[in-house]
């Protein structure tokens, strides 16, 4: 297994379980202990888990797990979002589409529907609708992050400046009341910020599982959205917190 592919693997097990210790691993992944312990160190260098004593821990807010496995988790409540926020676009409307497993379920959508503008710093977002001749696509460059496959960074928000959006549809990692849209990566979250502030209408797409979370670098508060389209799971109370503070909310 390649050093990439076991860092994969031992993210999502550590995400999924909470903890994990360096025996389980090394029977998960077929290598030695001290493979597993040198890889578990490097991703604690990175802040991508917490290295303890014999394993390692999630931390409380850093832990991104790569997009190609976070596409894998609430797959149908994502496309059953991704088609609500469809619905809000319309024919000729130029959007602008943050990286996230949510979104690019929504440029699916939008690729079949054709005769839109899309504007997005995804760069698999981007290699999804190049081929698709009924959407005008616009690449925004920058840095790019292996984690999102994104963009991101003072090219791209210097180059988002020159655009303008009927809508911007951003996923988050994190969405409350009190604390508003969060991710895992500083630069990311200003570029999303960069997205909000030339669109004329603002979208949160958000599996009810990141509602309630809240997690590193803070991209804005509720009061700069418009919509939050969500799934089912999300609670009575949940929705009252973000309708009080004048967020509409819509369950697909």
């Amino acid at each position: 297994m390649l050093k990439a592919d076991r860092a994969t693997r031992i993210l999502a097990h550590v995400a999924e379980e909470g903890s994990a210790n360096v025996h389980v691993l090394s029977e998960l992944l077929g290598v030695s202990g001290a493979t597993v312990r040198r890889d578990l160190q490097e991703l604690h260098d990175q802040g991508r888990l917490q290295r303890t004593r014999g394993g390692a821990v999630t931390g409380a807010v850093n832990l991104e797990l790569p997009l190609r496995h976070r596409s894998e988790k609430q797959r149908e409540e994502k496309r059953r979002i991704a088609r609500a926020a469809a619905e809000l676009v319309p024919e000729g409307a130029v959007v602008g589409l943050t990286g996230g497993t949510t979104t690019t379920e929504l440029a699916r959508v939008l690729a079949e529907r054709g005769g839109i503008t899309v504007v997005t710093n995804a760069v698999n977002i981007a290699a999804e609708l190049i081929v698709r001749p009924e959407v005008r696509l616009v690449v925004i460059g920058g840095l790019a992050r292996s984690a999102s496959y994104e963009l991101v960074g003072p090219a791209a928000d210097r180059m988002l400046a020159q655009y303008h959006f009927d809508l911007a549809f951003i996923g988050v990692d994190g969405l409350t009341a009190h604390e508003g849209c969060t991710t895992h990566d500083e630069m990311e979250a200003q570029t999303d910020r960069a997205f909000l502030r030339g669109s004329a209408r603002s979208v949160v797409l958000a599996d009810s599982t990141k509602i309630g979370r809240v997690t590193f670098a803070s991209i804005c508060p509720l009061a700069d959205i418009h919509d939050v389209v969500t799934d089912d799971g999300l609670s009575e109370d949940q929705e009252k917190a973000l309708t009080d503070v004048g967020v509409r909310v819509q369950r697909a």
